[in-house]
């Protein structure tokens, strides 16, 4: 089952010294590109959630978000007062050189790299609790692409429907409108019949039939949307695929065009383009 790369998972730990959030956002890509937003103490573990990312994940743009909320009542937090007293000193002489600077607070400085000092803080055990927080979240990020996914499929499906209507409409006008053409050809030609040969006027006849003939461009069409159904069942990533195939299905559908010589072949050719690019627009979220 096909899965969207659109898709947003949110996921929270609870601990005795505090809180852990992870916030996973996906978009579509063409290929896989991961970023995380991690505290610093623990930027060493962006290695590890990078390999889970890469392989749980086929493509996307995914950003990560993760904090540490510790609570009001512990003492494992501590501040660097002289590291602090550096920066606040060059943040002032800095404002000297603005016009109706920004007051400096004290929660801005506790967001400084290096101010809060983790004391006692068990950070490889914090570290295993991200990781599994991590694996959670994307758990359900990729339930959310599925139930996402499954929308696009029953989309697509429908499209395909859709085209097998037209193909059909088609395939039941092509002989009266074969036959048609011929007449007319045969009317037309009549009147110059005594300046031309009747072997070259045969031929003639002939050759603007299988040029207005679109048999083949119709078994192709048709051998293309089973693809699609076939691609659709595959449990691996099939974005690129479903991507070609579209190609596939739109350079048909403009031959069948060109090649038109009836209102209900060229209405019917329009409205094969409108389906297969409704579904282009949707596969560029799949996976």
């Amino acid at each position: 089952m096909p899965r969207s790369m659109t898709a947003f998972a949110r996921n929270r730990s609870e601990q005795g010294w505090g809180t852990i959030s992870c916030e996973i956002r996906s978009l579509n890509h063409r290929f896989l590109e991961t970023s995380f937003r991690l505290p610093e103490s623990f930027r060493q573990a962006e290695n590890s959630l990078r390999e889970i990312a890469r392989a749980r994940l086929n493509r996307g743009k995914v950003d990560c978000s993760i904090q540490l909320i510790l609570t009001e009542n512990n003492n494992l937090l501590q501040a660097n007062i002289p590291l602090a007293k550096r920066y606040i000193d060059v943040a002032e002489t800095l404002s000297n050189e603005i016009q109706n600077p920004a007051p400096l607070s004290a929660l801005e400085v506790m967001r400084w790299p290096g101010i809060i000092i983790d004391k006692e803080l068990n950070t490889d055990k914090i570290e295993k609790e991200v990781i599994q927080l991590f694996k959670n979240t994307i758990d359900q990020l990729l339930e959310g692409r599925a139930r996402e996914g499954e929308k696009l499929t029953e989309m697509i499906l429908f499209r395909l429907l859709n085209m097998e209507e037209q193909i059909r409409k088609i395939k039941i006008d092509l002989p009266k409108i074969l036959e048609s053409q011929r007449t007319r050809l045969t009317e037309r030609l009549a009147q110059l019949k005594k300046d031309l040969d009747n072997d070259r006027v045969e031929q003639e006849m002939v050759l603007v039939a299988n040029r207005a003939d679109v048999n083949e461009e119709l078994d192709r069409l048709e051998a293309h949307i089973f693809e699609v159904r076939r691609t659709l069942k595959s449990k691996e990533a099939i974005g690129r695929r479903l991507d070609f195939l579209m190609q596939e299905l739109n350079r048909e559908a403009n031959t069948l065009g060109s090649k038109s010589i009836a209102g209900v072949t060229t209405q019917a050719s329009i409205e094969l383009k409108v389906s297969i690019e409704q579904m282009r627009e949707q596969i560029q979220n799949i996976e």
